[in-house]
């Protein structure tokens, strides 16, 4: 069987190059021959011959004001032939391609016919207008419906097609054709069912694509194109053949198959105007450079303002994120294809007739124009809630209400000490650099108030990592004290108003109670502190180095650290990192904590100090595309309900894999005081840490998680999130050998690089500090 399909397939192998129709006039005599001569040669023809119904429906369209009854065509129809035989009349026209013959009415009455359903929305004088037109499109897939609609609607008299491609399965989502085309060209493939469709119709085929070669010749052999259609998915090719057409001042309509995306640009009538609109002028823009780019991230510059991603729909922002996760590439939809050719057919005759003059981006949004009045309660993004602050009354109430110990020979430093002691306390780390406090000094004391504008939706718990900053900071302000030459006498949480956090009470005299001078010599490197958030290549970290961090945590009372350093623990802490990140954003509470704590430079006047700058990140031009497109929830919604979105552990996870080693400060029991403690501890290892020449960096998303899930229960999670956590924690807890419920405080990476990258600012010390 298999030998015979063989044979069978040799011995009829088509020509795969072949687009063009053979027409036979009988009444030539050379034709006849060869007609004659075809039928005998090849037994496989398939003849159609409807010659009569072509003229019954030409008659009826050139008299309208006549009702011709079915009985009168014949003699209607005689008297039309003159003479002719019918079999003779108008042309046959053979398809090599599928051996079909075919009788038709000959070329003028063909098209005459053939458009007559146009009229007037097209009249006989536009039709012969639009004939004239030559027309280029460039890429078939979107290309090859807009190509079709033009030749059906008769749009333009020539097609020049270009496409390097062959058919795929794939392109049979969105490309009408048979299954028998697969491997074919697909320049050849539409010019053939032009030809199927109006075989007067030319078309010119560049088969090689737009080269640099070719691309002159593509746009002025046999006259210069009227208007050139842009489907490629080449940058470079893109760009050229729109250097192209402001050079010869030809007109470019593209069509981007998302939210019915048409953008047009008049070089015709604006021969000064920028390609793009302008979106490129900021970057070279010669095809020596472009046609070197390679990989995605080399052509990311020009593509996001070419595509637009501030307007492309939600839905297809959803699935760049899944490229390469579990998919290869943009998708399209045969409605999306369909519904952009005849957009951009209709733009094309209007420019053509003269109607239309504007260049722009435009959006026939069709989930937007036909949609639900009321969107889905489930789909909206949660609403943050802000609070006033607290204010100078409202921390001096709370003062005036305080019944402290005294201390002996209390001493009131002046306000320029009182700023280095607050202003070394502001470097300390908080979760997102949220900095959620304010300082009152008054009667010779320092006041750290909690100043929660917003209440993070997640990952702050019972305000744990609040805590945690609030511990930080005691901690710089304590050592910062240290070195001006005062003791510190600190009362935490004196108040039962807990917006006060804490109270630092200053003196030079030694007695019980006051803070230790506990690795005192790490405060020189308070100004050099940061998170240090560069990819980095992994390096191998002294056990000397580490111990003597685990001795600095240990002087924290009840504060232990412990580190993780083996490849096969440090790959399975790392993938509990990414997960819990991404769960982060999939949650509809962390993804608003996430979206407000995210701060983007274009978005911002003068420097950011409060949020996470994004420069502060270590990203790549895709991933900080990334990065924008997961701040909306919309996108995040589709991947939740796709149970998608794994690419969105991909930086968190190639950065914890740099590690040296991980580290986990716990505390002995899961309550404020321990965290804040905790605090302290964190503060005082990155600070010994970055004096030995360490880089840190804050990796705890997933403790935060965890926290929440033991202490507020699996309900604080969709159902699939919590099982998902329950499975991280395993892992976690393998990995660090937990096996007892304890405060776990911060995790963080340790790591060697020569690399930095842009620092978190902070607020002014004159917003957060009240003096008298």
């Amino acid at each position: 069987m298999m030998n015979f399909l063989q044979n069978y397939h040799s011995g009829y192998q088509l020509d795969n190059d072949v687009y063009k129709p053979e027409f036979y006039r009988v009444k030539n005599t050379e034709d006849r021959r060869r007609l004659e001569e075809l039928l005998q040669n090849n037994n496989r023809i398939a003849i159609f011959d409807e010659i009569e119904g072509q003229l019954r429906e030409l008659l009826k369209s050139k008299n309208p004001t006549i009702k011709i009854k079915a009985d009168e065509y014949p003699h209607f129809i005689e008297r039309h032939l003159n003479g002719c035989d019918i079999r003779e009349y108008g042309v046959w026209v053979y398809y090599p391609w599928s051996h079909r013959l075919v009788h038709i009415l000959d070329e003028e009455e063909f098209i005459y016919l053939r458009t007559a359903a146009n009229r007037h929305k097209i009249t006989e004088e536009e039709r012969d207008v639009l004939a004239t037109k030559k027309v280029g499109v460039i890429g078939l897939s979107v290309g090859q419906s807009v190509s079709l609609t033009l030749a059906m609607e008769r749009a333009c008299g020539e097609l020049r097609l270009a496409d390097f491609d062959t058919l795929e399965l794939n392109n049979l989502n969105r490309i009408r054709t048979g299954l028998h085309n697969l491997g074919l060209r697909k320049v050849v493939s539409v010019a053939r069912e032009i030809a199927e469709i109006d075989p007067f119709f030319k078309t010119v085929l560049y088969p090689e694509g737009i080269t640099e070669e070719n691309i002159h010749g593509f746009f002025t052999d046999g006259g210069k194109l009227d208007l050139v259609i842009d489907e490629c998915d080449g940058v470079d090719v893109k760009i050229l053949c729109r250097i192209k057409a402001k050079e010869l001042q030809v007109p470019v309509v593209m069509e981007a198959s998302d939210r019915g995306t048409v953008d047009v640009e008049r070089f015709d009538l604006e021969p000064g105007r920028s390609i793009i609109h302008g979106w490129l002028d900021h970057l070279e823009l010669d095809f020596n450079v472009l046609k070197k780019l390679k990989t995605a991230e080399e052509k990311l510059p020009y593509i996001l303002p070419i595509s637009g991603l501030e307007t492309l729909s939600p839905r297809m922002k959803a699935s760049m994120m899944e490229i390469e996760q579990s998919i290869t590439t943009w998708p399209q939809l045969a409605s999306a294809v369909t519904l952009g050719g005849a957009i951009t057919t209709d733009v094309c005759r209007r420019i053509f007739l003269d109607q239309y003059h504007d260049s722009g981006r435009y959006f026939i949004d069709i989930e937007k124009l036909i949609c639900d009045k009321e969107p889905a309660k489930n789909d909206e993004a949660l609403i943050p809630v802000f609070y006033p602050g607290i204010s100078k009354q409202d921390m001096d109430s709370i003062i005036a209400g305080l019944n402290l110990d005294a201390i002996e020979e209390q001493v009131s430093p002046d306000d320029e000490v009182v700023k280095q002691m607050v202003d070394a306390a502001l470097q300390a780390p908080t979760g997102g650099n949220s900095q959620p406090w304010k300082w009152r000094y008054k009667n010779g004391a320092v006041y750290l108030f909690r100043n929660a504008e917003y209440i993070t939706a997640l990952v702050d718990f019972q305000g744990t990592g609040s805590m945690i900053g609030f511990g930080a900071a005691t901690e710089n302000l304590v050592l910062k004290a240290h070195e001006l030459g005062f003791d510190v006498k600190l009362d935490r949480e004196p108040s039962d108003n807990k917006d006060l956090i804490a109270v630092f009470r200053f003196t030079k005299k030694q007695q019980p109670g006051l803070e230790p001078h506990a690795f005192d010599e790490v405060v020189t490197a308070i100004p050099h502190r940061f998170s240090n958030r560069i990819i980095n290549e992994r390096r191998p970290i002294d056990n000397t180095e580490l111990a003597a961090l685990q001795k600095v945590a240990a002087s924290v009372p009840g504060a232990s650290l412990q580190f993780v350093t083996e490849d096969d623990k440090i790959a399975a802490v790392a993938d509990v990192m990414a997960k819990a990140d991404r769960m982060r954003l999939m949650h509809k509470g962390g993804h608003l904590d996430f979206s407000l704590e995210l701060v983007w430079p274009e978005n911002t006047k003068g420097d950011i100090t409060r949020g996470l700058d994004i420069d502060t990140i270590d990203l790549t031009p895709s991933e900080r595309v990334g990065f924008k497109i997961a701040s909306d929830w919309t996108v995040i919604n589709y991947l939740n309900k796709w149970n998608k979105g794994t690419g969105l552990e991909r930086v968190t996870r190639k950065a914890a894999l740099g590690a040296s080693a991980i580290g986990l400060i716990t505390m002995p029991s899961f309550d404020h005081s321990h965290f804040f403690d905790g605090g302290r501890a964190l503060e005082r290892v990155w600070l010994a840490a970055t004096k030995a020449g360490i880089s840190f960096q804050p990796i705890s998303i997933s403790l935060f998680l965890f926290n929440r899930m033991m202490y507020e229960g699996i309900d604080a999670f969709p159902a699939r999130m919590a099982e998902e956590l329950m499975r991280s924690r395993k892992v976690y807890e393998d990995a660090f050998g937990i096996d007892k419920k304890q405060g776990e405080i911060f995790m963080f990476k340790l790591f060697y690089t020569d690399k930095t990258i842009k620092r978190s600012l902070r607020m002014p010390l004159e917003e957060v500090l009240v003096l008298d």
